[in-house]
């Protein structure tokens, strides 16, 4: 007989039936055995027993029409509820859609294969099988433009304050609806989660907040603030002795965001750092195409974005996120159980006075240094 080889070293697959009764998780653990399954079953472990851990901050960013779908209601406000979501890059539609919960305007289960000039005439607006109404749009534009045109507004300041004023605005709305917890910014609100957006203006909020300008009122944009917040929370976070951890659903700008922290703290600014500890992503993009969709946690690490030593904590998951993020929800809740809210909200002048701190003592060492050079 021939010595078995190292390679065979894995779990025999041999699943037991599917039965009545079992859990998602355990769905996940005996079933998900290969291929792209074999690959959630990774991810949602990676994500249970590590990036959940309490020494880990957990960003998550989201792309593509997550919440009109139904997901911030089902899925990301009980994340942030029970703290294993501690800071959110999410495109500005995302935000804008949820909106619609926090006040209470309803969308509606429908199908991709419909006449989209009947719908134009009837005034019903689609985002693939989910239809809701255009006053929908129109309610929703005019309480932001309400809202932003209160005293408080008249300032400029990043996209994390912004949105954390604009939650206050909408946990409001969901009181007095008594609609429950249904609003993604409502629940970033209540549990001190700093919210960005990387593009502000792509989006019907930042359309409004281009409206307000015309008439010189509303807020301003602080793009510079956003990008140096969110590399302090990165940077504290690895200072504290901790990890980092990416979840990334879906890509575009907002993964590039959250992942530009690490070149921002090393290339830009100079300081010692390795990369994100942890790297989940949730995609359908190919790498092959050139689109940072696609990109693999392996060439993030050629951009110092993933720490070279913790590629084998990298998982991506070829999936729709539609599919991939409830059942990652359910994991995480069997396995994890609950963790303490860091709430980072609160804590952001404090974590980019410390970066600062450290981006000035070592340009100030680097000006004795030349100055040295000089002298000889």
């Amino acid at each position: 007989m021939t010595k078995r080889s190292r390679f065979l070293g894995g779990a025999r697959i041999l699943p037991p039936p599917v039965g009545k009764g079992m859990s998602a998780s355990d769905l996940m653990d005996k079933s998900f055995l290969a291929y792209n399954a074999g690959r959630l079953r990774e991810g949602a472990r990676l994500l249970a027993e590590r990036m959940l851990a309490p020494d880990a901050t957990v960003g998550l960013s989201l792309t593509g029409a997550l919440t009109p779908a139904g997901l911030g209601v089902s899925c990301l406000v009980p994340l942030l509820k029970a703290g294993f979501v501690d800071w959110i890059v999410s495109t500005g539609a995302n935000l804008y859609h949820d909106a619609h919960f926090g006040l209470g305007l309803p969308l509606h289960a429908g199908s991709p294969f419909m006449d989209d000039r009947a719908l134009r005439e009837e005034g019903v607006v689609r985002i693939y099988d989910v239809l809701f109404s255009y006053d929908v749009l129109l309610d929703t534009d005019a309480f932001f433009r309400q809202v932003l045109d209160l005293p408080e507004f008249q300032a400029e300041m990043g996209t994390a304050e912004f949105h954390y004023r604009l939650g206050a605005y909408m946990a409001k709305r969901e009181r007095a609806l008594k609609a429950g917890e249904v609003s993604l910014l409502a629940a970033a609100w209540r549990y001190g989660v700093p919210v960005y957006t990387s593009s502000p203006g792509d989006s019907s909020i930042g359309m409004n907040i281009a409206a307000m300008r015309l008439d010189g009122k509303g807020v301003k944009i602080d793009v510079a603030l956003d990008v140096n917040e969110t590399a302090a929370i990165v940077y504290a976070a690895k200072r504290n002795k901790g990890k980092s951890a990416v979840w990334i659903l879906g890509g575009g700008s907002p993964k590039n965001f959250m992942l530009q922290t690490e070149p921002q703290i090393q290339e830009v600014l100079g300081l010692d750092e390795k990369g994100h500890d942890y790297f989940l992503q949730v995609t359908d993009a190919r790498p092959d195409t050139g689109g940072l969709s696609g990109a693999t946690p392996s060439e993030a690490v050629s951009w110092g974005k993933v720490d070279p030593d913790k590629l084998p904590d990298t998982v991506v998951c070829y999936l729709d996120s539609t599919v991939a993020l409830p059942l990652l929800c359910a994991y995480a809740f069997d396995r994890a159980g609950k963790r303490p809210l860091k709430r980072l909200y609160d804590r952001r002048a404090e974590m980019l006075d410390r970066m600062t701190r450290a981006y000035r003592r070592k340009v100030d060492a680097e000006a004795v240094t030349r100055k040295r050079e000089v002298s000889r």
